[in-house]
């Protein structure tokens, strides 16, 4: 890592990452340490003026994770430069989302990627499009670091000769601080008088940079606050928040940090509400000071993420890629609250079950870049087989369909759609293996 150029801060956080896999760390947090998240605000109740509002705004700064290769359809591109609505893309969308607010109040609200050693290139040539974008001398994007991927059965970095860069991984999320710290800007939003900052996913476009929301952070006077939703059937699996007993800090709890003992306690939704839509807001200084006490290793709890040397490979070796969540940092400081939002700010698109809800018209997307639903959101459900690679599913599914109507949508098999397809109720379709099928454009699809 130093022979790479790695900054110090970041190999110290990795080696203190590294010393808790060879012993074994499983960070697991147990039912009986901890209570349930209640009494946090809900975004449903502010009602703060527009002065207040460009106040919070005028101190505020964006961050968009953009590190995702979107490996999981099969990419190896940003998956933020998937076109996602009326030919735009994630990055034109974001864009288009921080524009609107600049206009409304008159202020600049700097919006900066951090980017993966992947990511930056194509990201850094879409963004050339905007050359008002940048805010001074603050810079577009900053980098996250890399770190080197482990062999499972070894836990010795992996050598790859057909291509050394598969040897190299970013370190997760939770390397956004420090990256934030070693790449300088931190201490540049500081200097210029920014104080608090607003972070996202890029392929969640539910997170427009929220005026109310900024006004509600200021006023708080928190150093961090995660945006939570109402956990439903479909989020029991996600990391949801809870209050440890020995300190009364709020902690977030992953599946994988859950007890096989306590898994029914902690997929109880009458008893744990709430999931972390890896939305998330913190207070500049507030960061700056800690990582300055810590010299640059907050502590965040490992993440252990197994997979092949070449994610499009199957085949090849098993590895470990050490990770941590940014979400979990809310721990860290004393302090740090949460705030109830609405479904609306969590459209994460992770498959292209998620792409194909998200293309169609489900939702509108207005002048501000805010995409509003039109309907709930049906369960879509691609064959894995024919439609998770996103090569495969554009080819057979070349144009949104509608899905205003739809309840459920299962497609089993090989099926191509035609243009102006229309879903209505619960519909399932069924090829037999081997068999590829097509829906004719103009099809109306209904259930039974």
């Amino acid at each position: 890592m130093r022979a790479a150029g790695i900054p110090k801060p970041a190999i110290d956080v990795f080696s203190a990452f590294y010393e808790q896999l060879l012993r074994g760390a499983s960070g697991t947090i147990r039912e009986a340490d901890v209570e349930p998240l209640t009494g946090i605000d809900a975004v449903s109740d502010l009602a703060f003026g527009e002065d207040e509002q460009r106040a919070a705004a005028k101190v505020t700064a964006v961050i968009k994770l953009n590190g995702g290769l979107g490996t999981s359809m099969g990419m190896d591109r940003a998956k933020s430069l998937l076109e996602v609505r009326e030919d735009l893309t994630f990055l034109d969308i974001i864009v288009r989302q921080v524009r609107y607010v600049r206009e409304q109040l008159g202020v600049q609200l700097p919006l900066l990627f951090m980017n993966s050693f992947r990511t930056r290139e194509d990201t850094q040539a879409v963004l050339g499009r905007y050359p008002d974008l940048q805010v001074g001398d603050l810079p577009i994007d900053f980098l996250q670091h890399k770190e080197p991927k482990l062999l499972a059965d070894s836990l010795e970095p992996v050598d790859w000769p057909a291509d050394p860069s598969m040897e190299w991984c970013p370190p997760g999320h939770g390397d956004l601080y420090t990256a934030l710290l070693t790449s300088g800007v931190l201490d540049r939003l500081v200097d210029e008088g920014y104080r608090y900052a607003t972070v996202s996913n890029s392929d969640n476009l539910g997170a427009a940079p929220d005026p109310q929301m900024m006004a509600w952070f200021a006023q708080s006077g928190a150093p961090y606050a995660a945006e939570v939703c109402r956990r439903t059937e479909a989020d029991v699996k996600g990391g949801h928040l809870v209050v440890r007993k020995a300190d009364r800090r709020i902690v977030l709890r992953e599946t994988a940090q859950t007890a096989a003992e306590d898994a029914a306690a902690a997929s109880d939704l009458t008893v744990h509400r709430y999931f972390h839509t890896n939305n998330l807001w913190f207070d500049l200084h507030a960061l700056r000071d800690i990582l300055v006490e810590r010299r640059g290793v907050l502590g965040l709890p490992l993440i252990r993420n197994e997979k092949t040397v070449d994610p499009t490979d199957p085949d090849s070796p098993a590895v470990i890629q050490i990770e941590s969540a940014m979400g979990a940092a809310i721990e860290v400081f004393d302090g740090a609250t949460a705030i109830e939002v609405d479904r609306s700010r969590f459209l994460p698109v992770k498959t292209t079950n998620d792409l194909t809800v998200l293309r169609s018209d489900v939702y509108e997307l207005g002048s501000n870049g805010r995409l509003r639903a039109r309907a709930e959101a049906p369960l879509v459900s691609l064959d894995p087989a024919y439609f998770k690679r996103i090569r495969d599913f554009e080819r057979r599914v070349p144009s949104p369909l509608s899905l205003v109507r739809a309840r459920r949508f299962t497609v089993e098999g090989d099926w191509t759609f035609g243009e102006n397809v229309t879903v209505i109720g619960d519909v399932t379709l069924t090829a037999s293996q081997g068999e590829a099928r097509t829906v004719a454009s103009g099809t109306v699809l209904r259930s039974g």
